[in-house]
């Protein structure tokens, strides 16, 4: 079992003191402890849960650029960025040069999206959900249409591309991996199997019949479902002094067990640094044994 941090910009009350500083400080940090991958979300309004929409929330692909400046080997990726937050080919193009930038580091992190208030507050198109899944497939078509570095005009129901020319071309291959976020049994999991190789579903009962489902759509469109990875948003609260450890190993090897191999969620206090030293001290090496 391999952890991944994703970076909550509320886990600063009012934001940052040095932004840049202390996010280069945290990735650093969680490198070094031995962390797989650092997520940011791709939000522009901070969304209910983890506080007020005035909250701290950078633009995602800045900050993993940052991000890819201060580290040498964590994977990088937004969880999950809104299709119809970018157009296809500019995400596309944002992902291949964090992708050339880093090194080979990049992942397409990718969902329908859902936050209305930032979108109309911001002017961004937030059409109705069977569009906005519209889109979101069309978006990884377009994806794999550019990543194959075919040039020939694309020619879809919400897009269309003259010329989707790739340069640079990405160092990853044959692409950087494309993680679709959600358990929709209709239709996200339908476009994991068919485009995605990685999935991003919640802890809770109906997890092992969502990877079921999974399955199914799998075989219906000759995949294979071990060459999908399965991952699993968790929050890493390990404690002050690792008390939550035991506790934290029982949910990972349980979904292990399901075939879960990573484990993506934000860490309390993390801008302090030490919780991110203690996870790679006590639970880390444990995960990696699950």
């Amino acid at each position: 079992m391999r952890l991944g941090l994703q970076i909550n910009h509320s886990a600063w009350p009012d934001g940052p003191r040095r932004p840049g500083a202390e996010l280069a400080a945290v990735a650093r940090t969680a490198e070094a402890a031995g962390f797989h991958s650092i997520a940011v979300m791709d939000h522009f309004f901070q969304y209910r849960e983890p506080g007020p929409s005035e909250g701290s929330m950078p633009e995602a692909y800045t900050t993993l650029g940052l991000l890819a400046a201060q580290t040498s080997r964590v994977r990088l990726l937004a969880l999950v960025t809104g299709a119809t937050y970018r157009p296809p080919a500019v995400l596309i193009k944002a992902v291949t040069a964090l992708d050339v930038l880093s090194g080979g580091r990049a992942e397409l992190g990718i969902g329908a999206g859902w936050h209305q208030e930032e979108a109309d507050g911001l002017g961004l198109p937030f059409p109705p959900r069977a569009r906005r899944f519209e889109h979101l497939e069309e978006t990884l078509r377009i994806a794999e249409h550019m990543w194959s570095a075919e040039e020939s005009p694309f020619l879809g129901t919400h897009f269309r591309l003259s010329r989707p020319l790739r340069s640079p071309r990405p160092p990853s291959r044959p692409h950087p991996p494309v993680m679709v976020g959600g358990a929709g049994e209709r239709e996200t999991l339908r476009l994991v199997a068919r485009y995605a190789q990685a999935c991003n579903l919640a802890p809770g009962p109906k997890l092992a019949h969502e990877l079921a489902v999974l399955r199914a759509h799998c075989e219906r469109e000759g995949r294979d479902y071990d060459s999908i990875e399965k991952t699993l948003v968790l929050p890493l609260d390990i404690g002050p002094r690792g008390e939550n450890v035991d506790a934290l190993l029982t949910t990972m090897g349980e979904a292990a067990g399901l075939g879960i191999t990573r484990v993506i969620g934000t860490v309390p206090d993390v801008r302090s640094i030490a919780p991110l030293e203690l996870i790679g001290a006590r639970l880390i090496p444990a995960a990696a044994r699950l």
